[in-house]
């Protein structure tokens, strides 16, 4: 009896305990940080460093996103790049994006769509252009310091097949450093020999799930086991970061795996 009592109890307390870990996996979020070496920088770009937020998926961090603005307003950076899929289908509510761009007014802020976005008839277009968000549909962005500029980048959706590298590209003609946004990183193949130093992307969720050296179970559009599931990839002189993003889809679950912003600094070679 006794033995059955106390095994009631620890699968009590083990379910507790497993409980409480997915909760923390799901509302703790994370802050990343990672420094990439950059060919050709300008003296003016070193230490230059851009908050990237991704999938935020319509989720709520506190009245107005104040948990996430709190944890944001605490770190240091130049820019925010925005990759996609702030709002969701099965939640197209545009409130919590709205209410977390507000809160980012202080830094120029750029932004690439992805398939939620078109999924819900790219409603948050208009609004994020009322605050001045520069959208990347397919375009660069001269990215001045005084007299010295970088190149920001952005395609449309490469999961949904509306990327197009080569008008981004266009007009981007000198050897200056360039920062291509793009929502999932199926795009990394097309542009590891494009000249493209960083490109910083989401999508994945970094799995939702994932296991302890194994990495993800399952991304959408590259099945099981992915290889491009989360953080840093590179390939000759392109890295690649693929952040974890805020949110969740199809199901609100997080395991190894929290949400996450990340700062990208760029330095000289």
């Amino acid at each position: 009896m006794g033995a059955k009592l106390l095994s009631r109890r620890s699968f009590i307390l083990g379910g507790i305990a497993t409980l409480s870990y997915l909760y923390f996996d799901l509302h703790s979020i994370a802050v990343k940080r990672y420094t990439i070496a950059i060919t050709q920088l300008p003296i003016e770009f070193q230490g230059f460093t851009i908050l990237h937020l991704t999938d935020l998926h319509s989720k709520e961090y506190g009245n107005g996103q104040r948990h996430l603005i709190e944890l944001i307003n605490q770190q240091q950076f130049d820019a925010v790049a925005i990759t996609g899929d702030l709002v969701d289908k099965s939640n197209p509510n545009l409130l919590p994006a709205i209410s977390l761009v507000k809160g980012l007014q202080s830094k120029p802020v750029f932004f690439v769509p992805g398939n939620h976005e078109w999924w819900t008839n790219y409603q948050i277009k208009s609004p994020l252009e009322d605050q001045g968000v520069h959208i990347l549909e397919n375009e660069h962005f001269k990215y001045n310091i005084g007299n010295a500029h970088i190149w920001i980048l952005g395609v449309d959706d490469p999961y949904l097949g509306r990327d197009q590298l080569d008008v981004a590209l266009a007009g981007a003609t000198d050897s200056k450093p360039k920062v291509l946004l793009a929502h999932a990183p199926n795009i990394f193949y097309k542009v590891i020999n494009g000249n493209i130093d960083l490109v910083l992307a989401g999508h994945t969720h970094g799995g939702q799930v994932r296991l302890p050296v194994v990495g993800a179970v399952v991304v959408p559009g590259q099945g099981l086991f992915p290889e491009l599931d989360y953080g840093q990839f590179t390939s000759g002189s392109t890295n690649m970061i693929i952040n974890g993003g805020l949110g969740e889809s199809v199901l609100p679950i997080r395991f190894y795996n929290r949400p996450e912003i990340v700062l990208v600094t760029l330095v000289q070679t």
